[in-house]
């Protein structure tokens, strides 16, 4: 009797279902009556509804626990397991919905109807109807049970084959459509030891077309058994046939056939890579999430950056066959096929002729400063938060993460172990003091206050002492800097005047200092996408109980009015900040998304302007706050960066920044816009409101307006097209 119940046998049943939720018990064929030894008490309905919903949780070991007594006996719980996860694998079922149809119980059997509905990753939903056969033994209601319970086309000892197909990953580009990483062919190189006759020629060849010390070379099949194949590194399509010559006779002579194979290229080694990131092997970590949306094992995809972030765009939907084979793997059905959807491009913010520029003079400035290793630029278009370029240094090359050749795993793991930190991008991870350029929010929060007017007088004598005789402070100029208005000390960096402003601020209420840097956008995200960023700390009452355990002293507020103490800030939250004092007061969100293209059926797709709030400053006070950083980079008698900007024709403003980092040397700052004044391009181009906001931060490097400034104006010079170039002051 239970044969005949199977699914496998076809479906056919001569008890009829009942409508489920029926009051009326299922009419069956009349009988001469059996008689019981004891009633049944259970009800089947309850053991197959049970069934279903521990099948929609994934739950097999409580599938399992529902079958009959002897169908257990015919598949261990192991195995049983194993069948159901590989089968909705293969499928990639994501969710399983189960809707019971119809019941029907005649004595010690019955049967349950319910259809099933698949939601699979790769080939969409697909519904199947079952009838699920059950048997009263051993006190209790279970599932008789075969492969076919799973799908009914598994009946019998099928199994389930995915033919995936999977769309080429789409690329990253500048905003203008130039590439920064693309798919392409390599070349991979190798060598059989055993096999080479001339190893100096052949060393030397390998040299030339991998750009690599020859014994850097020979060192990756030092180990190598003769008969080994080696990975020596991979070439360019292109490399490869300026170089086919030369390459040709060492095949079979020590160098194997060279492979092509599909890979994740970079521009000229990578350019912008903090931004747009890395492509490699799914970490383990992340394997079943990557597995329920279709991909296989070995599939590579984003891990950093842009390429991490757009992974859903830039991968595009995947497609492909489900079908059912049997024991010799020929088809028997197809169950399910979906075309894949093609990948959409990724355009960002940035122009990849300017962002090199940058990323050289960043490397220029730093390789050539003794004892400097560390820094960061950001530039933002002032009218949108849109990145126009952001460097990091030191750098690293994005390829390596998807290289095949032997010793790229000693390469990573030097870059991961590399004290430098070179995967770190400074510009939103590295956090900060900023010294004086935090004077910026002070004024503000002393204008707001009520307590100071940007004409407001302050004499500064070198020393400050409202701390107690033990605590004096000092300015940076020895004597001080005489009478200043509050404008006029924010363009000298007077110390004494923002440490008198923190104080009075800070008595006139303790959370009003702190609350105005929130404002401004400090100790927060920006909110950027695409990259990891730091919220940074601006120090408050509540931060310094709740973090250290210690109340709150006038000497915090004192010390955070020069940006030091507890204060700790991002390159790209200043850069938000002077793009805002630029604009006339918007905080926009910074981007790295210029546009999505176009694919799969959707149009290209704009990314949009968002506004993080507004500067808490009225437009009188913003417009002494401009007047101030005007006369820092102009003002030759006061201006403390003023010297470095001699003759550059683009008139901008800005402040310097010295933070101090005991026991190291100080943190070298420079913030600025341009133009800040009406300016006439070369080519007649009249622009009248600023464009660009600019923030270099150097690790370590001693004073902003030495360090800083000239690296400011070099960007300023090549934005702009400015030449000569004006060497950096050091060189």
């Amino acid at each position: 009797m239970i044969a005949c119940l199977l699914v496998a046998c076809g479906g056919s049943t001569s008890l009829p279902i009942a409508p489920q939720g029926s009051a009326a018990t299922a009419t069956l064929p009349t009988s001469t009556p059996t008689p019981t030894a004891a009633a049944i008490a259970e009800d089947a309905t309850g053991i197959g509804t049970a069934f279903l919903r521990a099948w929609e949780g994934k739950d097999y070991l409580a599938m399992y626990s529902l079958l009959s007594p002897q169908s257990q006996a015919l598949v261990d719980s192991q195995s049983f397991s194993q069948k159901y996860a590989d089968a909705m694998q293969t499928a990639t079922v994501n969710n399983i919905h189960a809707r019971p149809i119809g019941s029907a119980q005649d004595g010690n059997e019955a049967q349950f109807a319910v259809q099933v509905t698949l939601e699979t990753a790769v080939v969409g939903t697909f519904s199947r109807d079952y009838t699920i056969p059950l048997v009263y033994s051993g006190n209790r209601w279970g599932i008789v049970w075969d492969e076919g319970l799973i799908l009914p086309e598994l009946a019998g000892g099928n199994r389930l084959r995915m033919d995936s197909r999977v769309p080429a990953r789409a690329n990253v580009y500048d905003s203008s459509g130039l590439a920064l990483a693309y798919q392409g062919n390599v070349i991979g190189l190798s060598v059989i030891p055993g096999e080479i006759q001339d190893e100096a020629a052949l060393l030397n060849l390998l040299s030339q077309v991998l750009n690599e010390p020859s014994e850097d070379i020979q060192a990756r099949y030092a180990d190598y058994q003769p008969d080994w194949l080696a990975p020596i590194g991979d070439i360019s399509e292109e490399t490869m046939q300026a170089h086919f010559a030369q390459i040709q006779p060492f095949i079979g002579n020590g160098l194997a056939a060279p492979e092509s194979r599909l890979a994740r290229l970079y521009v000229e080694g990578g350019i912008a890579p903090h931004i747009v990131g890395y492509t490699g092997a799914i970490p383990e970590e992340e394997l079943a999430d990557y597995l329920a949306l279709g991909y296989q094992p070995d599939d590579h995809v984003g891990r950093a950056g842009l390429e991490r972030w757009g992974e859903t765009y830039l991968s595009g939907t995947r497609g492909g066959t489900l079908t059912v084979v049997d024991a010799n793997g020929l088809t028997v059905a197809t169950i399910q096929e979906r075309e894949p959807k093609q990948a959409r491009s990724i355009y960002t913010t940035i122009e990849r002729e300017f962002q090199t520029a940058v990323e050289q003079a960043l490397s220029e400035a730093i390789t050539t400063l003794p004892g400097v290793n560390a820094g960061s630029i950001v530039a933002l278009d002032v009218n949108t938060g849109a990145v126009l370029a952001m460097a990091s240094y030191p750098s690293y090359n994005p390829a390596i993460f998807d290289s095949v050749r032997a010793d790229s795993a000693a390469q990573l793991n030097a870059i991961l172990n590399d004290p430098g930190r070179p995967l770190v991008n400074r510009a939103t991870q590295g956090v900060y003091p900023t010294g004086s350029t935090f004077k910026i929010v002070t004024m503000a929060a002393g204008l707001n206050s009520g307590l100071y007017n940007p004409n407001s007088l302050y004499t500064s004598t070198g020393t400050w002492n409202r701390l107690g005789e033990e605590l004096i402070k000092r300015d940076w100029r020895q004597g001080g800097h005489g009478t200043v208005t509050l404008v006029q000390a924010l363009t000298v960096s007077c110390n004494s005047c923002f440490y008198d402003v923190g104080f009075n601020v800070d008595a006139f209420d303790t959370n009003f200092f702190p609350d105005t840097a929130k404002q401004f956008g400090l100790g927060q995200p920006t909110g950027i996408v695409g990259v990891v960023e730091a919220a940074g700390t601006i120090p408050s009452p509540e931060w310094k109980l709740e973090t250290l355990g210690e109340g709150w002293s006038r000497g915090d507020a004192v010390n955070m009015a020069i940006g030091q103490g507890f204060v700790q800030v991002t390159p790209l939250q200043m850069a938000t900040i002077i793009a805002a004092l630029a604009n006339g007061g918007t905080i926009y969100r910074p981007t790295l998304i210029d546009r999505i293209g176009a694919g799969g059926g959707a149009p290209e797709e704009s990314w949009p302007v968002h506004e993080n709030g507004q500067l808490p400053l009225s437009s009188e006070n913003l417009a002494a706050i401009k007047e101030g950083l005007w006369q820092v980079a102009n003002n030759q008698n006061i201006g403390t960066a003023a010297f470095q900007f001699v003759d550059l024709p683009v008139p901008l403003a800005g402040k310097t920044g010295t933070a101090e980092d005991p026991p190291r040397n100080s943190h070298a700052w420079f913030v600025g816009y341009a133009p800040a004044a009406p300016y006439t391009q070369p080519d007649g181009t009249a622009i009248d409101t600023p464009q660009i906001a600019i923030v270099v931060m150097v690790e370590n490097a001693g004073e902003g307006s030495a360090v800083a400034a000239p690296i400011f104006r070099r960007l300023i010079e090549i934005y702009y097209g400015v030449t000569p170039l004006r060497p950096f002051p050091w060189q």
